[in-house]
């Protein structure tokens, strides 16, 4: 069985990869910094990955799949961390591959878009609108340069909006947690009129895993539901699916002028990519 590398593994997409990986019988090397949410029989790695090495694939214990994760502040869009860190994601990558790599997948985002209205597929232009989505675009960008000089197996799987483990994240969903656990009654919400592309994060986790570990399909594969759903009948599921007993103060907060009437991706690749995927792997 082949082994996978997942740099990130205790984030809070990662730490389901590693999980799922495991479960379809996959050798994983999980590498961060610390382990506390890493299941326990995946090898952890503490070599650090960002030092400029030019020997961290054979460091790393040459893994045959790379599913780079590993991003700070992802829930922070416009922190400056995700400027200050590109060049080290660019120079970890390019390394790897130098060092025989043949097989590499890179956690992308759906604000590499920027504004859109309608379905975001594999063709739809790239205006990023903050610090986030331009430092993920720009790693995209050359790392299809990188990998195509190689002529090696890219992925960039593209995600949209996450739930699940929410006390893990920083979404609205998370925030409602924390305010139903603290005994407040009301969450101060938009009009919530705006649609979006919602996947739990153990079915996203299961999407990547199908997506790294197969080599048809390349390029960028958007991980979603490819359904848009308003935000506030998503949001009043999940309260009523929690037993919640806070209520939405509808309108405390303007619409934003800058959000998407609806914007969802287009998932005929993953669905392809699920219909090829062997039963065994469970997904």
């Amino acid at each position: 069985m082949k082994k996978v590398l997942v740099t990130g593994a205790n984030g809070y997409i990662g730490r389901h990869i590693v999980k799922t990986l495991l479960d379809c019988g996959f050798n994983v090397d999980a590498c961060d910094f610390r382990f506390d949410g890493v299941d326990e029989r995946a090898n952890k790695i503490y070599t650090p990955i960002f030092n400029g090495e030019e020997d961290i694939y054979d460091k790393l214990g040459k893994p045959d799949i790379c599913i780079h994760m590993a991003w700070r502040n992802g829930f922070v869009h416009n922190s400056g961390t995700h400027i200050e860190d590109l060049y080290n994601h660019y120079t970890f990558l390019s390394n790897m591959i130098s060092g025989g790599l043949t097989h590499l997948s890179v956690m992308g985002t759906m604000h590499e878009v920027g504004y859109w209205e309608g379905p975001i597929d594999e063709n739809s232009p790239t205006n990023p609108s903050s610090l986030y989505g331009i430092a993920k675009n720009c790693l995209r960008q050359a790392i299809e340069l990188r990998a195509k000089d190689d002529k090696m197996i890219f992925q960039w799987l593209r995600a949209y909006y996450i739930t699940g483990d929410d006390l893990k994240s920083n979404s609205i969903f998370s925030k409602i947690t924390k305010m139903e656990m603290e005994g407040k009654d009301k969450f101060p919400f938009t009009t919530g009129k705006n649609k979006y592309d919602f996947i739990s994060v153990e079915e996203l986790s299961e999407q990547i895993v199908a997506a790294s570990t197969q080599t048809e399909i390349r390029g960028i594969i958007n991980c979603c539901s490819g359904n848009p759903i308003s935000l506030a009948e998503k949001v009043e599921e999940f309260i009523k699916k929690k037993n919640f007993k806070i209520k939405l103060q509808y309108g405390a907060f303007p619409d934003r002028e800058y959000d998407s009437l609806a914007v969802w991706g287009d998932n005929n690749k993953i669905k392809k990519i699920l219909e090829l995927t062997p039963k065994k792997l469970g997904v």
